[in-house]
């Protein structure tokens, strides 16, 4: 079995998740001898993902081919449509010149530098300029099949060899996933040792993703899940604004149960609290920002050297009252 022609990896690239070894394409899988396990194609996307150590398993995307899983659940078309039209309550004014300097950094390095996407199912907050690039390729995978979706993997075993990739991206993804250092410890693996990354992941946001959703990180707490690759850049995605959008919303909904009341004040507050998140404009750089923010960013280079803690504590550079 070939790859996707959309796809840019190869077969010989995948490796099984449960053992890192090779694996043998078939006609409509792929096995490891090794585990005698075979993993299944489904609408030509490889779904490898190892039951046993995942929450995931492949039997989810085989027995429902026609309706693949989606953590965010099952809404009526009419929801969606309401919600698709709302007032959003999110900002984030670093996304776009952070991919630039995110492709220029691996541009640098070489010609035709590979991107692993971890839950790239859709196009993330300011990615269209940087898919637009011709001198990159991009990998996109996820444990949810969407429009982008070309491997479905469990981000806690990626399925690739050592060494694969130039650049890795994960975009509000490692809030999601249950041992998010187990993650980190996955993408220096695929990377290769000069390899990039960049991430983004919450830290004053509320609950999303409803129970797939497991940690926040400050500024210094990313630092330190990054400990193993050198510091580029690094600060406020989403602002203070964004954060007190969020907490508006929530608060409304705290008082409620029902779906239908729920609905009614998620939109209420999204008509009437939208603008808080152009404040962010202006304070997204500002020091106290990194204490108040929704989110932050990480860009890094693989690295030999470990952040020492001290050296982490030092690097603290928040609004400090």
């Amino acid at each position: 079995m070939k790859a996707p022609e959309s796809a840019s990896f190869t077969a010989t690239e995948l490796r099984c998740p449960a053992c890192a070894m090779g694996l043998t394409a078939g006609d409509v899988e792929f096995r490891c001898d090794k585990c005698d396990v075979d993993y299944p194609v489904v609408a030509g996307i490889p779904i490898l993902i190892a039951d046993e150590r995942s929450v995931f398993s492949c039997d989810d995307f085989v027995a429902n081919a026609d309706a693949l899983p989606n953590k965010k659940g099952v809404l009526s078309s009419a929801v969606h449509w309401v919600l698709r039209h709302q007032p959003g309550l999110s900002l984030n004014p670093k996304s776009e010149s952070n991919y630039a300097r995110f492709a220029n950094e691996l541009e640098s390095h070489g010609k035709s530098p590979r991107v692993l996407v971890v839950g790239g199912s859709i196009v993330g907050q300011g990615m269209e300029s940087l898919l637009q690039r011709r001198s990159l390729s991009f990998v996109e995978t996820d444990v949810v099949v969407g429009p982008r979706t070309q491997i479905v993997c469990d981000g806690h075993d990626l399925p690739f060899a050592d060494d694969t990739f130039d650049g890795v991206i994960v975009q509000a993804v490692l809030e999601h996933v249950l041992d998010p250092f187990r993650c980190v410890a996955e993408i220096k693996r695929v990377l290769k040792p000069d390899g990039i990354v960049y991430a983004e992941i919450p830290f004053m946001q509320q609950v999303h993703g409803n129970r797939y959703d497991f940690h926040r990180f400050s500024h210094l707490a990313l630092l330190r899940l990054f400990r193993e690759f050198k510091e580029i850049d690094s600060g406020a995605a989403g602002g203070p604004g964004m954060a007190l959008a969020w907490s508006y919303r929530y608060f409304l909904l705290s008082f409620l149960r029902s779906a239908r009341g729920r609905l009614l004040a998620s939109l209420f507050a999204h008509f009437t609290g939208f603008w808080l998140k152009y404040f962010d404009y202006f304070l997204i750089d500002k020091p106290g920002s990194l204490d108040a923010s929704s989110g932050n960013y990480f860009l890094g280079q693989s690295s030999d050297e470990i952040l020492d803690d001290r050296v982490l504590l030092a690097s603290y550079r928040g609004g400090d009252v």
